[in-house]
């Protein structure tokens, strides 16, 4: 019971004191733009529409999102961003 408590203790004390808050990637303007419509349900055609590009274009800046987010998908993304205080 002595030597439980004991290891308990030091496993308690290599723990960090504060969680490491990771800072997220800046996101470019245009990316956030993308990630909005996106987290309003816009898809990517509606999204070239609104913003005067080409699906394609929108589909770059949402990978390029997802890339420096570090996330596997859109709404990973817009999850990611809103957490982060990016919009």
């Amino acid at each position: 019971m002595f030597i439980s408590r004991h290891l308990h203790a030091l496993a308690i004390g290599m723990q960090p004191k504060k969680p490491a808050r990771t800072q997220a990637p800046s996101l470019s303007r245009r990316e956030i733009e993308v990630l909005k419509l996106s987290a309003d349900g816009k898809t990517a055609y509606e999204i070239a529409r609104i913003l005067n590009l080409s699906e394609r274009t929108v589909n770059f800046h949402v990978h390029r999102a997802i890339e420096k987010l570090g996330v596997n998908n859109k709404m990973a993304a817009v999850m990611v961003a809103v957490r982060s205080g990016a919009f």
